[in-house]
C-alpha cells in the first residue's frame, strides 16, 4: 500500500515522503496513530504540489546566498581594538566582532555561528570563511588594527 509519511518514522522515511509499506503495517500501525495516510489520487497531487515548492524555495535561498557570497569573496574587513604596544590585544576578536563588520560591509545581515574565524590576539590580517548555505561559503580577509 502507497502512504504519504505525516511524520518522521524510524526505518521507513521522513515527512511528506511516498513509500510502499505492507498493507497490515499501513492499516493497523501508520493509520491509527496519524503517522501516514493513504496516496490516492488528490493526496499525490498535494504532495508532489509541496515537493514542487519546497525544491522552489530551496533554490531561491541557494541563489541568494551564492549572490551575498559573490559580494563577500575577497574583501576585507578591518577591526580597530584596543591592544598592547607589543602587538597583543586586550581581550580578543570574536566572530561576533567580524559578523557585525561584515554585515555592515555588504549591507546583509550576517550569523555569527556561521563565521569560521580563527583565534585572533594579535594585530594583523587573518583568512575567514563565512558559511551561507549547504556548500556556498565565501572567504574575506579580517584586518585587526590598533584603536587610535
Amino acid at each position: 500500500m502507497k502512504v504519504i509519511l505525516k511524520q518522521d518514522v524510524k526505518n521507513i522515511g521522513r515527512k511528506d515522503e511516498i513509500h510502499e509499506v505492507s498493507d497490515g503495517y499501513a492499516r493497523n500501525f501508520l493509520l491509527p496513530r496519524g503517522l501516514a495516510a493513504p496516496a490516492d489520487a488528490n493526496a499525490l497531487n498535494t504532495a508532489r504540489t509541496k515537493s514542487e515548492a519546497k525544491a522552489h524555495h530551496e533554490a531561491e535561498a541557494r541563489a541568494a546566498a551564492e549572490a551575498l557570497a559573490a559580494r563577500i569573496k575577497d574583501r576585507t574587513v578591518t577591526i580597530r581594538v584596543k591592544g598592547g604596544a607589543s602587538g597583543k590585544l586586550y581581550g580578543k576578536v570574536t566572530a561576533k566582532d567580524v559578523a557585525d563588520a561584515l554585515g555592515k560591509l555588504v549591507g546583509a545581515e550576517i550569523d555569527k555561528k556561521k563565521v569560521e574565524l580563527p583565534s585572533v590576539k594579535e594585530f594583523g590580517t587573518v583568512q575567514a570563511q563565512v558559511r551561507l548555505y549547504a556548500g556556498v561559503a565565501a572567504g574575506f580577509a579580517v584586518k585587526v588594527e590598533p584603536l587610535a
